[in-house]
């Protein structure tokens, strides 16, 4: 993207080959790469391709610019892990000064006055913030489309990118930013990561700040990054949850016992054989390593799938309650919080049937280090207005591609997506899996994940957009 190298030291960096959190920090660091020159070159590529895609609700030009500025005469410049990346945010947490809109129109339209808590620590970290991507309306659905239009997978823009962070993942698969925010309450951050060729970690339950919406999608929902490296994903990470060890994630030095699992935790639905495929992929480079594979499945019941339904309804009136009006929203969305009341007070919201699911999944991984499931059961659906359709429309249209998710919200079990560096043979999507670990090991996720890609690297962006 025009002139794309930039040195005050003599030493000069080309960032379209080095186009990745790790490289520009560095490169900041050492002062041979000037801030500004990689917020320009963010800002040039999202300027060329996001028309295209939808990936950014607000692109912050002249803020991003200046805060770039300011940032290349800090003292301790050389400390910020994240010093001079651009970075997206996900457009339902507080970014100082911007309008959170949230996909909806009945939002208020109001600067928010501080910082979220982990876009804080972005800033400290160095990271520049160069807009807000785009989600569905209050990031409830796994498409993201709303009033401000239909975010495409970069990969196959008949597709979705996903959702609810498809802003994020149609972003860095496209190549504008090398690292976004996420979260993910029901698969947020994965469904995009797996749609869009990416890395996309899940931490579990209080390791990063959540505070989303009133209630954290009851315990659900995590913050988390996605990336197209998994160092990149594991720099992001560490910053998010002020733990720099989880920025260089080490394998242990004993054999690994390993699950894989295929079967489907929504009854009816049966994976693609693509999907089947990666999965087994991915067990015989770890067997190959010298791990022990065994084929298990997880005891999924009808109580953790009734909890992230019931939760997930209850989370959309607890929403529109708290705007106060719903004249605004859509009509899916409205019908969703109708639900939501109703179902308010039944058994499935307490946390009875939450800690059953939780005692079966820390039991299954008790006898494992990690279970290894498909990150999807089929591709992406088709990138649409599927926010001008009823609730039940966008139910039928949209579950069925992506049960693998949710059973780890509830639990609140950390979970990564990792592409396997192959297509789906029909929409040519990328394939991926995803990987869980127990509570606390995040960091051997990222480890396992690490191997992945120095053993079968990815492509980083979608073809169109590979420099």
């Amino acid at each position: 993207m025009g002139e794309t190298r930039f040195s005050t030291s003599g030493t000069w960096v080309d960032i379209n080959t080095e186009w990745t959190a790790t490289a520009i920090a560095d490169a900041v660091k050492s002062g041979r790469l000037h801030p500004r020159r990689a917020v320009e070159e963010s800002l040039a590529r999202i300027a060329a391709r996001d028309p295209q895609l939808g990936a950014f609700v607000n692109v912050r030009a002249d803020a991003a610019r200046s805060e770039a500025d300011a940032l290349a005469n800090a003292d301790d410049l050389s400390t910020m892990p994240l010093a001079g990346v651009p970075i997206a945010i996900k457009d339902n947490v507080a970014v100082a000064g911007e309008v959170m809109r949230w996909g909806s129109a009945g939002l208020p339209n109001e600067a928010q006055p501080s910082d979220h808590p982990v876009v804080a620590r972005l800033r400290a970290a160095g990271a520049i913030i160069v807009g807000t991507t785009t989600v569905p309306e209050l990031s409830l659905y796994a498409v993201t489309d709303s009033v401000f239009g239909v975010t495409r997978n970069p990969w196959n823009p008949a597709r979705t990118a996903g959702g609810s962070s498809g802003g994020a993942g149609a972003a860095l698969a496209a190549g504008m930013v090398p690292l976004a925010h996420g979260n993910d309450g029901l698969g947020s951050v994965r469904i995009p990561a797996a749609a869009c060729g990416l890395v996309g970690i899940k931490p579990g339950s209080g390791v990063v700040p959540a505070q989303l919406g009133t209630t954290d999608w009851y315990g659900m929902a995590e913050n988390g990054p996605l990336a197209t490296t998994v160092a990149d994903a594991a720099l992001g990470l560490a910053v998010m949850a002020a733990n720099p060890a989880l920025a260089s994630p080490q394998l242990p030095g004993n054999r690994l016992v390993v699950a894989t699992s295929t079967k489907s935790p929504l009854t009816g639905v049966r994976p693609d054989s693509d999907y089947i495929r990666a999965v087994n992929s991915v067990a015989t480079l770890l067997a190959r390593a010298g791990h022990e594979i065994s084929e298990a499945d997880p005891d999924y019941t009808t109580g953790e799938a009734l909890t992230a339904i019931v939760r997930w309804m209850v989370v959309a009136s607890d929403e529109v309650k708290a705007l106060g009006s719903s004249s605004h929203l859509e009509p899916r969305v409205r019908t969703q919080a109708r639900i939501g009341r109703l179902v308010r007070r039944t058994p499935a919201l307490d946390s009875r049937m939450a800690n059953s699911f939780i005692e079966h999944a820390t039991q299954f991984l008790s006898a494992y280090d990690v279970v290894i499931t498909p990150a999807l059961a089929k591709p992406p659906v088709m990138a649409k207005e599927w926010s001008k359709k009823s609730f039940v429309r966008t139910m039928l249209g949209t579950v069925a591609w992506t049960p693998y998710a949710a059973p780890w919200n509830v639990a609140g079990f950390p979970a990564i997506v990792v592409p396997v560096g192959k297509q789906h043979a029909r929409t040519k999507t990328p394939l991926a899996v995803q990987i869980v670990a127990r509570p606390g090991r995040e960091d051997l996720l990222l480890a396992i994940a690490a191997y992945l890609e120095s053993v079968r690297p990815w492509h980083r962006n979608a073809p169109p957009y590979r420099e």
